[in-house]
């Protein structure tokens, strides 16, 4: 019965801890693009191409979808939960071909103000992420019988994403106001912000040490493949092999 009990407590510790860290990924997403996004829409100063706004409005929306999910499991409304999966799926599908088209048309403004070759290297921390953010979501739905990988792989794809938020919250507290940025970072710029959404990893990792004696392998392995991804967003950019994959993506909006 105390075992029993015991378990119980545990199960309720643990998807309030889910929709807690699904908060703080709101938080995260609304927060890091109010400088540069929502603060200049509000204002009527914000100009970008349709697919900017499309692609915010998925982006936002999914981030708000995980946070909906993690609280219909933590009132145990699972039958609401698994309802819902198909559109999450959907949702998600579209929102990966928006970052992709995203990042396309973006290769060629920049290409028009001859930043050409800096965003095709720029573009590899986006379409390098991209393998590996559906590798996670994949590898979560066909373990979705399994919750104990499920929810902590749909954590560590929620991780992953928010590198792109943290880059601006970087921004906003570093480039001096007003200053502005002459066109697309150096690669290595986007290691300290996936290195903070890898904190966010450890934490859970934490979290399952102090809860289950050990951390979960999906933490360790999806930390890992996170790590790997990072690692290689920068040598490979830099090769030619890469500036003509980037160069061919770019023609494929025409």
């Amino acid at each position: 019965m105390e075992a029993t009990l015991t378990s119980a407590i545990r199960s309720t510790e643990s998807r309030r801890f889910y929709v807690w860290t699904a908060a703080v990924f709101v938080l995260i997403a609304f927060g890091g693009f109010t400088p540069s996004y929502w603060a200049p829409v509000a204002r009527g100063t914000f100009q970008a191409p349709p697919i900017i706004h499309i692609h915010g409005l998925l982006l936002f929306s999914w981030t708000l979808f995980y946070f909906v999910q993690t609280t219909f499991v933590a009132s145990g409304r699972i039958g609401s939960h698994r309802a819902w999966g198909l559109f999450g799926i959907a949702l998600f599908t579209a929102l990966v071909c928006s970052i992709m088209v995203t990042k396309i048309t973006t290769m060629r403004l920049d290409a028009a103000h001859g930043m050409g070759p800096a965003s095709r290297r720029f573009t590899a921390v986006t379409f390098l992420a991209l393998p590996m953010m559906i590798g996670l979501f994949a590898t979560a739905i066909a373990n979705i019988h399994r919750p104990e990988i499920h929810k902590r792989l749909m954590y560590t794809l929620m991780a992953s994403m928010m590198t792109p938020a943290v880059a601006r919250v970087f921004i906003a507290v570093l480039v001096p106001a007003g200053a502005g940025l002459s066109g697309p970072p150096p690669v290595f710029v986007a290691i300290p912000p996936t290195l903070v959404a890898f904190l966010m990893i450890i934490v859970a990792m934490i979290y399952d040490w102090r809860t289950r004696g050990r951390p979960h392998k999906a933490y360790i392995y999806g930390g890992l493949v996170v790590l790997l991804e990072t690692c290689l967003e920068w040598p490979i950019s830099n090769t030619q092999a890469w500036m003509s994959i980037a160069t061919s993506l770019e023609h494929l909006a025409g």
